[in-house]
């Protein structure tokens, strides 16, 4: 056994590095115990199979070897480390409504909706994309708030700072038409648990595609995309912010995730033909991608309206479990977020330790320029 296991470790010294060739030689007189089927399946450690000078000799390679791989250096600038979230546990609320063509009457209804979902305990409450307008060129136009002005110019994000102060919840408004300087943005206003406007995120990729068949739709002759990633400190954590078709783009998680976040929220209107197909499956992917929680919102699936949303609205943890997940009609869910699991999936699975930046990074455009 022991003949042949030096010759298996002198094999192995033309797939390392050549500089880690006389340390590897050295483990080679190392007399190494049978195994059997049953020893190995069982996941036996190192420990227990090896001598300590064997171990501390494997060790060394193994790390000189991921050194060598620069994980460090897959993000440009470096990873933020992940901070620590001002709370381990909170419940998380998402309000999957139903939209109609009277703009008081959705303000009103998201507004009871938060209040419900803030009863139950929620301390984060999300709301779909676009939920106080149809989903229609011409609604949007009409329906659209110059948020900046704020009042009576903007009575949706009035209702979301008012409602947010008063039962002290973080509030991720989904999103609604924004007008400024004579364009209009799909916009996703967070307000804090004081009532304060924290952050404003411009959906970045726009929803155009051509289907044969099935949809064509293009967003991009009715809406302006936003240039800037949206990353926003919370009292629930650190959360990055995507619309819709945002999703779909793993760069911009992948950045969110490098900024530190915690928690990736998505409000949404996935159609009737994407929606089975990659609704569930982006946001897994993300998560799972990423080590970190998903939420999405969808709006309510109504059949006669001109868009037909898919519903689904998820909270998906960081090894790409299904949390919780409402069916295609209106709905509010409460949902469990333990940020303690961030940690103990990363562990077990340490992507960030094992990135190749000696073959591929992502670059930061933003923070790199700052």
């Amino acid at each position: 056994m022991k003949s042949t296991v030096s010759s298996s470790l002198l094999n192995l010294k033309y797939l390392l590095n050549p500089n880690l060739r006389r340390r590897l030689i050295s483990l080679t007189s190392v007399s190494i115990p049978k195994l059997s089927l049953s020893s190995i399946t069982n996941h036996t450690t190192l420990n227990n199979l090896f001598p300590s000078s064997a171990t501390s000799g494997l060790r060394t390679i193994c790390s000189s070897t991921a050194s060598s791989f620069k994980p460090e250096q897959a993000r440009v600038p470096s990873a933020l480390p992940l901070p620590a979230p001002p709370l381990t546990k909170f419940n998380m609320g998402l309000c999957q409504l139903s939209v109609t063509t009277d703009k008081k009457r959705n303000i009103s209804h998201a507004k009871s909706a938060i209040e419900e979902a803030a009863s139950k305990g929620a301390k984060l409450v999300l709301l779909s994309e676009m939920w106080n307008t149809p989903y229609t060129k011409g609604s949007f136009r009409a329906f659209a708030e110059d948020i900046d002005a704020g009042g009576d110019a903007s009575p949706s994000t009035a209702m979301l700072s008012e409602v947010s102060k008063r039962l002290q919840v973080t509030i991720i408004g989904g999103s609604m038409p924004e007008k400024s300087g004579g364009r209009l943005y799909n916009t996703c206003c967070v307000f804090g648990s004081h009532g304060e406007l924290k952050a404003k995120h411009r959906k970045i990729h726009l929803f155009d595609i051509d289907i044969p068949g099935k949809i064509t739709y293009k967003e991009s002759r009715t809406f302006t995309a936003g240039e800037t990633p949206t990353v926003v400190d919370t009292d629930v954590g650190r959360i990055g912010i995507g619309i819709c078709y945002d999703i779909r783009f793993q760069e911009l998680a992948m950045m969110y995730a490098a900024r530190g976040a915690h928690l990736l929220c998505y409000t949404g209107a996935f159609n009737m033909t994407t929606g089975p197909l990659h609704w569930e499956l982006l946001q897994r992917a993300r998560a799972t991608d990423n080590q970190l929680y998903v939420a999405t919102c969808s709006s309510a699936r109504d059949y006669g309206s001109c868009y037909v949303a898919w519903g689904h609205s998820s909270l998906v943890g960081p090894f790409g479990e299904i949390i919780a997940k409402t069916e295609p009609e209106e709905a509010i869910i409460i949902a469990e977020i333990d940020y303690s699991l961030l940690e103990q999936r990363r562990s077990s699975l340490p992507l960030n330790k094992q990135r190749r930046g000696d073959l591929y990074q992502l670059v930061d455009i933003q923070r790199l320029n700052k």
